[in-house]
């Protein structure tokens, strides 16, 4: 079972969706990099973070100031000059828990009680009096809580923080929250069935401001955070539960009056969202909204940060503060805390607090809508799917290109809907599986190619020793050495090579026998007399050549001086019958049916050059296959074509006899009857091949075999000339002569039968009168001869001949090929009735 591709899908498969679901901290900090990598992706709009002021207590505050904390009546004074700026409202955050008491302020107290109890002298009270002003301007400079509690229901508009202790509380609270505080609770509460979120309980308020401070707040909201496993800050928790009361954060207190509206305008639909005004924030079972974040533009900050020193020192113009919401906050080193989110390491909480507030009045914040867990699951399912069923009947190219394809696809589905949806579809997981799964099983099937490879390399050896013993046995001897090549060297595979050595030298490829000798003189340098028949192998290869393509005999097989008969391709050569233009023939015999054979060699190495010799061999086996189709009784007939180290042959059948050449050399002139009978015979042999849309190309006496004993009469080389038109060395002319060829041919103009009729009109004409129609001084002048001048009368030359011999010449010389004869089987119909009407008139 574990073997099969489609069960490793399925164990992967369940096992990364219980990881997803048990929350597995790999997978959910990969899940939560996607997540930031889309924040970040997301455009900042610019517009959204203008209502939003920082006034940060930095560095440079501190050392303009004086070491924090501050005394609060710089506060005081920075709440009163932001709320004559015209500021919308003011977040204060910074935790007022304590009172902060100047140390002179306790003496300055106790003087004045003292003062008030003491009775002094009439004329010492107007003194007294001055002193006691003094001691009231200087008790009221040093009691900086009274001046900020002052300052803050002056300016209506100041929001301060708390925190509580979040924990499921066991029982009753010990004392009921101050009334400050009972008063920001959330009375808006709707429960819906269907719903089961609820938001975080807490057990006690850890941090609030002072009542002093408390009783004259705006409003107070919490400043808890909730930070993912990896410390990150994604999520603002909107909305805590007290025992069963709910307090809205900071922030959204914030936002809310920014849009003129107080906690009671705050309607809550627990484990769904926030209503504020017409904006709707959703948010998770816990009610926390994910927020979305403004990324800086290069050195400017998303949101305006002002230093509190120069707001302080009045270096801001007052404007820069109008109907905004003005955050004051901690920045400085040592003072503040910094954050990890999406878009930066170290965001100050006033700059989290604005990208908060911003997203909740720009309701730029991202969602989780219940469809999503459903698509993954789909997504999950269809990728265990791809990976037990369809990727086990993939390539490993395609498969890489696919799997690719998919993972790229499922994470830019999760940018996609991040950046342009503001939607978290969470397709890490499954992408993870994906290429977890097509590494695993790419892998398994890897180790199982392996371990095949190595069972079947027994039976490999054993192939390959069969398969180069047949090869040898049908004379493919190169094949045969690529098979025994391929053998693990033992003494039995250099028997193999050392008797392929023998075969080679019988076909006399001496180059390739000592290929073989060195390749067992590698493995055994004393085995068997190798090293000797290498070294005779080399001489000989020197001094015997087989289709060398620097010799000047065209590839003719030296017989003299050799121990064993030299092969061509299956067949033993006995002796040389003679030699043409391009190559020599020789009789041979086939040794296993033991026929004797006539076979023409080609050296096409010779004739063309390396970059066209390829398609000359393709040409001459094709045109080789196409004689080989004819079967007629006046041509020749082909048994077999090849090719033996760059040496074209074709075995054809013996003949006895010889050419016409000697004929047309003879002086005299030959018998009509004769003529006409071996002019008939050549017709309808050319009237046949015709039909199998074979072209001669190359009628001439030579290529017409006459056998005086048997009186038979063959065509040969049909297609030969087809090889030779093209040859390098004879571009444009056929066998060195164009004595016999057609105005057409000459002109290079595509040549059908009625080309080789009016050869055989050239040939006749010689045959009848002794002497060519067309001569010329020179090559030039000949063929012009043959493209424009009419041929002589035959009559001329044989005034005796029958009458209805010269019309039969006449129309096969015609330079019009439509007024010849159209057919081998019209001339010879022509031959019989002037034959007949000879006879008759005899």
């Amino acid at each position: 079972m574990l073997k099969r591709d489609w069960f490793l899908g399925l164990i992967l498969s369940l096992a990364f969706a219980a990881a997803t679901l048990s929350g597995v901290a790999f997978l959910q900090n990969m899940e939560r990099l996607a997540y930031d990598t889309g924040v970040k992706l997301t455009p900042s709009d610019a517009a959204a973070t203008k209502e939003i002021v920082i006034v940060a207590i930095d560095d440079d505050s501190i050392e303009e100031i004086g070491r924090w904390p501050w005394p609060r009546n710089i506060l005081a004074d920075m709440i009163t000059q932001l709320s004559e700026a015209g500021a919308k409202v003011i977040g204060l955050q910074i935790f007022l828990s304590e009172p902060q008491t100047d140390p002179g302020l306790a003496y300055f107290r106790e003087l004045r009680e003292f003062m008030g109890k003491t009775e002094f002298p009439p004329e010492a009270v107007p003194q007294v009096f001055k002193i006691k002003e003094f001691i009231n301007r200087v008790e009221q400079e040093l009691d900086a809580d009274r001046r900020l509690a002052e300052a803050i229901p002056n300016a209506g508009n100041v929001l301060m923080p708390m925190f509580f202790n979040v924990q499921v509380p066991l029982g009753n609270p010990d004392a009921d929250p101050p009334e400050f505080i009972q008063r920001n609770r959330l009375s808006k509460i709707v429960i819906r069935p269907e719903l089961h979120g609820t938001p975080r309980e807490t057990d006690k308020i850890e941090l609030a401001p002072l009542a002093v401070f408390g009783d004259q707040t705006a409003g107070i909201g919490h400043l808890n955070l909730f930070p993912d496993v990896d410390g990150g800050i994604r999520r603002e928790t909107l909305v805590l539960k007290h025992y069963e009361n709910y307090y809205p954060s900071l922030t959204l207190l914030l936002a809310a009056r920014s849009l003129n509206l107080e906690a009671k305008d705050i309607t809550v639909y627990l484990g769904e969202s926030v209503k504020l005004g017409r904006l709707l924030i959703n948010t998770d079972a816990n009610m926390g909204m994910l927020t979305g974040f403004y990324s800086t533009e290069g050195d400017e900050e998303a949101f305006s940060i002002y230093s509190f020193h120069h707001v302080r020192d009045g270096a801001l113009d007052a404007s820069a503060f109008k109907d905004k919401i003005v955050l004051i906050g901690p920045t400085a080193k040592g003072v503040g805390s910094t954050r990890v989110t999406p878009v930066s390491s170290t965001m100050s909480d006033a700059e989290l607090t604005a990208n908060v507030i911003a997203s909740i009045r720009n309701q730029h914040f991202y969602i989780e809508p219940e469809w999503t867990e459903a698509a993954v699951a789909a997504i999950f399912v269809a990728v265990a799917l791809y990976l037990m069923f369809v990727l086990p009947n993939l390539g490993a190219a395609l498969a890489a290109i696919v799997s690719l394809f998919l993972f790229l696809g499922l994470l830019g589905a999760e940018q996609y809907m991040l950046i342009d949806k503001k939607v978290w579809l969470q397709t890490v997981p499954p992408a993870l599986l994906l290429l977890v799964g097509h590494i695993a099983l790419t892998t398994k099937r890897f180790f199982a190619t392996e371990r095949q490879k190595k069972s079947v390399e027994t039976d490999a050896a054993q192939t390959n020793r069969m398969l180069g013993l047949s090869f040898q046995g049908q004379g493919q001897l190169d094949m045969a050495m690529d098979k025994f090549r391929r053998l693990p060297v033992d003494k039995s595979v250099l028997e193999l090579m050392y008797n392929l050595s023998l075969d080679f030298e019988r076909k006399r490829q001496f180059n390739k026998a000592v290929s073989a000798y060195n390749y067992i003189l590698e493995h055994d340098p004393k085995f068997r007399d190798t090293n000797e028949r290498k070294q005779r192998a080399e001489t000989t290869e020197r001094t015997i050549t087989l289709g060398d393509r620097h010799m000047t005999s065209g590839g003719t097989l030296i017989l003299d001086g050799v121990d064993q008969k030299p092969t061509l391709g299956r067949y033993e050569v006995e002796k040389e019958l003679g030699k043409g233009a391009m190559g020599t023939v020789y009789l041979g015999r086939d040794p296993k049916i033991n026929r004797v054979v006539a076979i023409k060699t080609m050296a096409l190495s010779d004739e063309f050059e390396e970059e066209e010799l390829a398609k000359a061999k393709d040409r001459f086996f094709r045109e080789a296959e196409t004689a080989g189709r004819l079967s007629h009784p006046n041509i020749v007939t082909i048994y077999d074509a090849g090719e033996e180290h760059d040496l074209a042959y074709i075995a054809m059948e013996f003949l006895h006899g010889k050419d016409l050449t000697h004929l047309t050399k003879s002086q005299g002139r030959l018998p009509e009857a004769w003529v006409l009978d071996l002019i008939a015979k050549v017709a309808d042999a050319l009237d046949y091949a015709h039909k199998q849309d074979v072209v001669h190309r190359d009628i001439k006496p030579a290529n017409i075999m006459y056998d005086e004993e048997s009186k038979s009469i063959k065509v040969t080389d049909f297609g030969i000339a087809r090889i030779t038109a093209s040859s390098r060395t004879r571009t444009g002319v056929i066998l060195g002569t164009p004595s016999y060829m057609s105005p057409e041919q000459l002109a290079g103009k595509k040549v059908d039968g009625r080309s080789d009729l009016f050869s055989l009109g050239i040939m006749m004409y010689e045959l009848l009168g002794g002497e060519q129609p067309f001569r010329g001084e020179t090559m030039a002048a000949l063929m012009f001869q043959i493209a424009n001048n009419k041929h002589p009368d035959i009559t001329r030359l044989c005034p005796d001949l029958s009458p209805g011999v010269r019309p039969i010449i006449d129309r096969l010389l015609e330079k019009d090929v439509e007024k010849r004869f159209q057919t081998g089987g019209e001339l010879k119909q022509a031959i019989i009735n002037c034959m007949n009407s000879t006879v008759q008139s005899g």
